[in-house]
């Protein structure tokens, strides 16, 4: 009898559960207007608190001590990015001036002993193919009209052998360009890449191989660094007519004396490769913005689908540029957000309930001022849409489609770059 009466107690136990599983679910079912109002105004609610909650900028790896080390970027460093603007500014005018620019860089990667080639950059049609999910050949996508040196895109890239490293990672820096119309601002940026460069040829405690590539963006600025990633990752052995012509309009904007050591030794047509990327940097310089009243830096992270990179990289990017360079940095804001009147409303509201708080118990600081409330959300709300929307913010986001790391850094000087002394402050803080 005992087990009897045990059994039935046991069975009246799991029909209690499940009666009260089923009451809750026809609870939620039956006022389910009510609950999903219920649970959209808390998470609302927790998005406007974020900015007050989130916790500051900090670096979660250990090893990494960002700012510990002198900068050893110079007035000198300073001088040589300057020449090779000045250079590239000659050779804007005249035709074919994509091609004198594309040789002028390569002369100079090649005259700091660094591995050179081109790439040439196909047309793409603006056109969707559902079979690019499961198969990573897309040659269908690309045009291939007259081979004239003229019909495409042609990116430099070099690359410095570590030292210190055995050729099994690589530090990738990428530097966009339209070379059909290249502006003061573009220049500025290839002069400033150059010279961190050169910078990194001549140091001798270098552990990672680095890679620096001069995209040529005639073609969409995101095109040009995937096709260059997608030959070094899946290289296309098929014949390519293209690559002919490479060669050829290559040694024609070669200087003589150079041609004998490089071109006919078809160093420049041979598509080369270091170790694996463990990061990569997409440097612009842009012209000054109205507003602004110091040197800043945005920095760009979200990538295609919302991918985002490891948060140290962008921490420790916001670490020096603030703590080191003085330079405001901005993380891509929503403006209708930062110009909102009710979001301005909310800010000194919390800002006044914060200082009573803080009257009350002064271990309750939880406060922030309201224009760092309104900036906070702001950078929410542009971060939020970009990551749904699913759009990279820039040609970082070719990167991150094969899970390395890397972000856009557009720094903007509070001096128009017209002004010498305002392309000299910029590239001393771009290059620290």
């Amino acid at each position: 009898l005992s087990w009897v009466n045990m059994g039935k107690e046991e069975k009246q136990n799991v029909k209690r559960k499940v009666r009260l599983i089923v009451c809750l679910g026809a609870f939620i079912v039956s006022h389910s207007v009510l609950v999903s109002i219920l649970c959209c105004t808390a998470g609302y609610i927790t998005l406007l608190l974020l900015p007050i909650l989130a916790k500051n900028t900090y670096i979660s790896e250990n090893a990494l001590m960002p700012g510990s080390a002198n900068p050893m970027f110079s007035v000198q460093d300073m001088q040589v990015a300057n020449k090779l603007l000045k250079d590239i500014i000659d050779q804007r005018s005249g035709k074919r001036n994509g091609l004198k620019i594309s040789g002028l860089i390569a002369q100079n990667m090649a005259d700091l002993g660094a591995e050179v080639y081109y790439h040439k950059t196909y047309p793409q049609r603006n056109q969707f193919h559902p079979l690019h999910f499961f198969f990573s050949n897309s040659n269908t996508a690309f045009v291939h009209g007259n081979n004239s040196c003229t019909s495409g895109g042609i990116s430099t890239a070099g690359i410095i052998r570590a030292p210190q490293g055995d050729g099994k990672e690589s530090i990738v820096l990428v530097t966009p360009y339209n070379s059909d119309n290249i502006e003061l601002s573009e220049a500025m940026t290839l002069g400033l890449a150059f010279s961190i460069f050169s910078l990194l040829s001549r140091v001798t405690w270098l552990a990672k191989d680095v890679i620096w590539l001069a995209a040529d963006t005639q073609y969409g600025e995101y095109n040009s660094v995937a096709a260059w990633l997608r030959e070094y990752h899946d290289p296309n052995f098929s014949h390519d007519p293209w690559k002919v012509n490479i060669a050829m309009c290559a040694e024609s904007t070669i200087p003589v004396e150079w041609q004998d050591n490089v071109v006919k030794e078809k160093g420049f047509s041979a598509f080369r490769r270091a170790g694996t990327m463990a990061a990569a940097l997409v440097l612009r310089v842009n012209d000054r913005e109205e507003g602004n009243e110091m040197d800043s830096l945005t920095i760009r992270a979200e990538a295609s689908n919302g991918q985002m990179p490891n948060l140290d990289l962008i921490n420790i990017v916001h670490y020096i540029a603030v703590h080191r360079q003085a330079l405001h940095v901005k993380v891509g804001t929503c403006s209708s957000f930062r110009n909102s009147a009710g979001l301005k409303l909310g800010g000194k509201i919390l800002e006044f309930l914060s200082k009573i708080a803080w009257s009350l118990n002064p271990q309750w600081t939880f406060g922030i001022p309201a224009s760092d409330y309104v900036e906070g959300t702001a950078t929410l709300a542009s971060s939020i849409y970009s990551q749904a929307l699913g759009v990279p913010t820039g040609s970082h986001g070719a990167f991150r489609d094969y899970q390395i790391d890397a972000v856009t850094l557009e720094i903007s000087p509070k001096i128009p770059l017209n002004f010498e002394l305002g392309r000299s402050t910029i590239l001393l803080k771009s290059g620290r």
